[in-house]
């Protein structure tokens, strides 16, 4: 069967022909009328045409507050239920927020070396909606969890920092490992990157205008010189992105992030891994 991958053109073009319709949705009235319509079909086509989706039980799992506390950064957990070997693995997660201006989320693309497919990560959520992970394996069957989620306003609420703090901080990165670290079995880590993650419907609260869309567009986690996992982002990842992640090392080596965003600044960083002895 042939792979089957989401473009890049299809997050940028969603994005931007939702963009008005966002605006639109940050009204109250317009919360009301994305309750009553169905977003999800037209994006199932736009998404995977006309594949089928099976239910995601005994594949992957989707975690999420009823009611989110912070509509701007609403804890999301992708968990995988089956283990990533050669023969059988999650290849690829899709996180869509069927109302949000921007309903791709992130695309994750695992490898074996993930160990599991697990991810978490924080979304911001802009009216009353479903979230969906839709997990391809390597064989590419394609499964589905979802959960509807109480938040409203997400994708518009003020940033936390100020411009000026926040572009100060641009690009630095947290890696925080699991202790200790075991050879060859799945070992969770926790990376933490410093960005506004602009959504463009937010507004400067001094001078009342807009501020441009500005976020992560992709980020590259390997071990050595394997691939654990890429991430395509887009608007709807919280300020400052946030990602559980696992991997299973071989031996001493080191993990390197390779970030990239919208205006094509670059920022990579490594972290060594001392895995325990005889483990």
């Amino acid at each position: 069967m042939t792979r089957f991958v989401v473009p890049h053109f299809t997050l940028r073009d969603l994005w931007l022909s939702a963009f008005v319709a966002g605006l639109a949705l940050a009204s109250g009235a317009a919360v009301a009328a994305a309750a009553e319509d169905d977003p999800w079909p037209d994006l199932k086509e736009a998404l995977f045409e006309d594949r089928q989706i099976q239910a995601g039980d005994g594949v992957i799992r989707l975690e999420a507050p009823y009611r989110a506390y912070d509509a701007a950064i609403v804890p999301i957990t992708l968990a995988a239920e089956i283990p990533q070997t050669p023969e059988r693995y999650i290849r690829t997660i899709t996180l869509i927020i069927d109302n949000n201006p921007a309903p791709v989320a992130a695309v994750f693309t695992m490898t074996p070396r993930s160990g599991t497919a697990t991810i978490s990560t924080r979304v911001r959520i802009n009216a009353y909606t479903n979230v969906r992970a839709v997990a391809e394996t390597n064989d590419g069957a394609l499964y589905m969890a979802s959960k509807f989620v109480k938040a409203s306003g997400g994708c518009s609420a003020p940033a936390s920092k100020d411009q000026d703090k926040a572009l100060a901080r641009l690009g630095k990165m947290k890696l925080k490992q699991s202790t200790p670290v075991r050879i060859s079995r799945p070992n969770e880590a926790q990376l933490l990157i410093s960005h506004p993650n602009y959504s463009g419907l937010q507004m400067d609260q001094v001078t009342r205008h807009y501020i441009p869309a500005y976020f992560v567009q992709d980020v590259t986690i390997s071990y050595g010189d394997e691939t654990i996992m890429t991430v395509e982002g887009a608007i709807s990842l919280s300020e400052d992105p946030s990602f559980h992640f696992s991997f299973v090392p071989e031996g001493p080596g080191a993990l390197t992030v390779e970030v990239r965003d919208t205006e094509d600044a670059a920022f990579t960083q490594s972290w060594p891994v001392e895995p325990e002895a005889g483990s």
